[in-house]
């Protein structure tokens, strides 16, 4: 993400939800703390775990294994998994820097794609371990520039309330059902500012040129103590999605 603020990158890709594990939380916090970018984009893509060794060590099943590294996501997608062969989960920042740690060592493995066994001179021992099949997770393009109307989008937004008063979070969404405007998901995120204090994330369909959706935005910035458009962009097509059997 602060490549693509500084300029080093033109666009970038994070994971944001996941079908099992739910949102992830450190895209979200960056999104609503650090980060003006806007979501240009988004991607919905089938997730295959394998668990991985190094091809030039004679590890040859998952008897020989001890100790697994990969991401806290990766690692949460697999528990059952980890813990029917009573293997050791350490966490690292990402699945591609698990693969790289583990070259060179006996006893351990590392959970990740076919693609990084490729570069890291790795092996699959097991393929498609992860706990549940269907398993997919949803990117997001992040750059300096928003798209366009397609009649086919959605809109990511985030807000704080002022108070917590009974009934709050209640008309704020009810601005949205007086218009007949869909909300596909919402969620809340620890505000960092004590207990009880909450930001909320928040998907519709409609882009914020719409003249509908422009209108509801700006009686949100007056009745929210924060708001953030984190941008509008086309709905992904789910029936492009192919799981892997």
């Amino acid at each position: 993400m602060n490549s693509v603020v500084d300029g080093e990158c033109y666009k970038g890709i994070v994971p944001i939800e996941n079908s099992i594990e739910g949102p992830v939380g450190l895209t979200l916090d960056l999104l609503a703390h650090k980060i003006n970018l806007s979501i240009e984009k988004e991607i919905i893509l089938p997730v295959s775990h394998n668990l991985l060794v190094d091809k030039d060590i004679d590890i040859e099943g998952i008897n020989d294994i001890t100790d697994v590294y990969s991401h806290s996501q990766a690692l949460a997608q697999c528990q059952n998994y980890l813990e029917n062969h009573n293997l050791k989960a350490h966490f690292t920042l990402s699945t591609a820097s698990a693969a790289k740690s583990i070259k060179g060592k006996k006893g351990v493995g590392a959970i990740g794609t076919l693609k990084a066994a490729e570069l890291y001179g790795l092996k699959p021992i097991d393929k498609n371990i992860q706990d549940i099949k269907n398993n997919q997770t949803r990117f997001i393009i992040l750059s300096k520039h928003m798209s366009k109307i397609t009649g086919h989008d959605k809109t990511s937004l985030l807000f704080s309330l002022g108070d917590d008063s009974p009934g709050g979070l209640y008309k704020i969404l009810g601005l949205f059902a007086r218009d007949n405007i869909n909300l596909t998901k919402i969620e809340s995120r620890p505000s960092k500012e004590g207990l009880g204090k909450y930001i909320f994330f928040v998907d519709l369909e409609g882009h914020q040129d719409d003249e509908k959706i422009k209108n509801i935005l700006n009686i949100l910035k007056e009745k929210t103590s924060f708001m953030k458009i984190l941008g509008s962009y086309p709905i992904a097509n789910f029936s492009d999605i192919v799981f892997h059997k």
